[in-house]
């Protein structure tokens, strides 16, 4: 492999990485904070049915699917379900807040669209017949 060939991999390893560490770190700091009822009851107050159990599975799947994505496991699949969360996040909390999190704003999409651009690359080098393992 010649060695821009691996440099890149290793930079896509790393991006993959860092993406399973900062959901995991989502998934499980909402599970330690107790976080996942009171998430759940503001599914509920938008109008979602069953909102402590949207809650539970997504917090579940943050917490049980990013060791599967560290290990390169069902990368695309577990990579664009992700980015179906992180847009359902931006719709429903993030836009209305603007774009920055911090500093000219609070709350808003630039960390999570950042997330979605890297694990939408790292679904799409990952896609079955693309990967030359």
């Amino acid at each position: 492999m010649p060695d821009s060939a691996r440099r890149q991999m290793q930079a896509l390893l790393v991006l993959r990485l860092v993406l399973a560490g900062l959901i995991a770190a989502h998934g499980w700091a909402r599970w330690v904070a107790g976080g996942v009822a009171p998430f759940g009851e503001w599914l509920d107050s938008l109008g979602f049915p069953l909102g402590f159990w949207i809650a539970a599975g997504i917090t579940a799947f943050e917490i049980l699917g990013t060791p599967l994505l560290a290990i390169g496991r069902w990368v695309s699949a577990l990579c664009l379900v992700y980015c179906g969360i992180y847009a359902v996040g931006i719709a429903l909390v993030h836009w209305p807040a603007g774009w920055f999190v911090v500093g000219l704003g609070r709350n808003g999409m630039e960390y999570s669209v950042l997330l979605i651009a890297g694990l939408a690359a790292q679904a799409w080098v990952w896609w079955p017949g693309r990967r030359a393992s």
